[in-house]
């Protein structure tokens, strides 16, 4: 689980919570509508599904999940088994990585290839284009969230109009006032909360999340051409630390 996306939201939610606690008394009964909220998520939900088709709307749980549970190697992790793989190779050719265990199947497709004999630029382009079809999948799901962090405050400004509507049209009657005052700036409340704290987090944190596993992809992508051309394993290996940060890289002496 990514404790970062989970405390951070909470914690927004939580300090939000406390503020309305903390501005009327306790009665925090005041902040919630049933119109504001049928206007501001339900109207939400419902422009982003026609901005999308019926399956990629209903996939946004899994799209959701990505943000909060997402298992991916480290980039130190796949260095370390490019470099086993290279030496490996080097000693018993591309017959002896036919039994490797390669946790990651991005890198076991690019193995066999080399097992099965593929030439350079087959393996090439058949890897990269599974990097963009990776990374067309990642941006499709944070444009979901995208399209819900722009449509949320849009829907709270017409929440906002329509409570502002039914005001004055009632000015003659005190009683109204209230209620159609509490609609226009609920709505507001809402759009805002579901943009800022909701929809507008899990969207970059799904864009890191492509950022990750495309930089991951094209590690692979080098480890696997440079085994395939037959360097040496710790050529390959000063190659791939390019990836890492300057801290993480050891020292020439290390390496």
């Amino acid at each position: 689980m990514d404790l970062a996306t989970v405390i951070g939201i909470l914690g927004a939610i939580g300090l939000i919570a406390m503020s309305m606690f903390m501005s009327s008394d306790g009665e925090v009964a005041m902040f919630a509508d049933s119109a504001s909220a049928v206007i501001v998520f339900g109207g939400s939900l419902f422009i982003v599904l026609s901005n999308f088709t019926m399956p990629q709307f209903f996939g946004i749980g899994k799209v959701l999940g990505k943000a909060f549970m997402f298992k991916i190697e480290s980039p130190e992790e796949l260095i370390e088994k490019a470099v086993e793989l290279a030496d490996s190779a080097r000693k018993g050719g591309f017959l002896a990585l036919e039994e490797a265990e390669i946790p990651n199947a991005f890198m076991r497709k690019g193995v066999d290839m080399l097992v099965d004999g593929h030439d350079a630029d087959v393996v090439r382009a058949t890897l990269q284009k599974d990097i963009s079809l990776t990374t067309s999948r990642h941006e499709q799901g944070a444009s979901l969230f995208k399209s819900l962090a722009d449509i949320a405050p849009a829907m709270g400004m017409i929440g906002t109009l329509i409570g502002l509507v039914a005001m004055l049209s009632n000015m003659d009657d005190p009683k109204a006032i209230g209620p159609a005052m509490a609609v226009a700036l609920l709505t507001t409340l809402y759009g805002a909360f579901l943009a800022n704290v909701v929809a507008i987090p899990i969207q970059v944190k799904l864009e890191l999340r492509k950022d990750e596993e495309e930089q991951n992809q094209r590690l692979i992508l080098d480890a696997i051409l440079g085994i395939q051309d037959g360097q040496n394993p710790k050529v390959i290996e000063g190659i791939l630390k390019n990836y890492l940060a300057e801290s993480k890289r050891g020292s020439d002496k290390e390496e």
